[in-house]
């Protein structure tokens, strides 16, 4: 990776896509909103709103609900500062069109792996609480566990936030 890849994850309303965007906006460049929600009913439109609402007049924004590999690929440039929220909804979307999760994992780490502008990406951390009682909730779990990994293998910082405050989990390297 010749950019910066800063993976942020939390758990719901920790404060997380508060943060990602707040490190992206003090960052120079290009600044693009890569939004994997699809508004399928009127709390999640509001969601998406007020979120649409936070961002200024600097940021253009790309929906991938299913194509985010592609999308990156497309928006990879040094001067590009772009801001995946969030990669559990796209996994959803993949988990319910079918689509072939491990396949989709792995383009993502490789265009992550040649971004060579800022990538910052976030995700819920849904691994600490009970396990779900149906099979499907099971899956995502497993899903998101296994894309979450992966994700930090090839960031190059990763941070948890909880309440609010960061935990650096991987720091950045520092350049020689």
């Amino acid at each position: 990776m010749t950019g910066t890849g800063l993976f942020v994850l939390g758990g719901a309303r920790s404060g997380k896509s508060r943060y990602a965007q707040a490190r992206a906006e003090a960052i120079a460049g290009h600044h693009h909103f890569v939004a994997t929600a699809e508004a399928f009913d009127d709390e999640m439109q509001d969601r998406i709103a007020r979120h649409q609402a936070d961002r200024d007049a600097r940021w253009r924004t790309v929906e991938a609900p299913r194509d985010l590999p592609a999308v990156l690929a497309a928006l990879n440039a040094p001067d590009a500062v772009v801001l995946v929220d969030c990669l559990t909804l796209w996994l959803s979307n993949l988990l319910l069109a079918d689509a072939g999760l491990d396949h989709a994992e792995a383009e993502l780490c490789h265009i992550i792996n040649r971004f060579t502008g800022h990538i910052i990406l976030v995700s819920n951390e849904v691994g600490l609480g009970i396990v779900p009682a149906n099979a499907l909730a099971r899956r995502f779990g497993d899903a998101a566990g296994r894309l979450n990994q992966a994700v930090a293998a090839v960031a190059t910082e990763v941070v948890l936030l909880t309440a609010g405050l960061p935990l650096t989990l991987k720091p950045p390297a520092i350049p020689r």
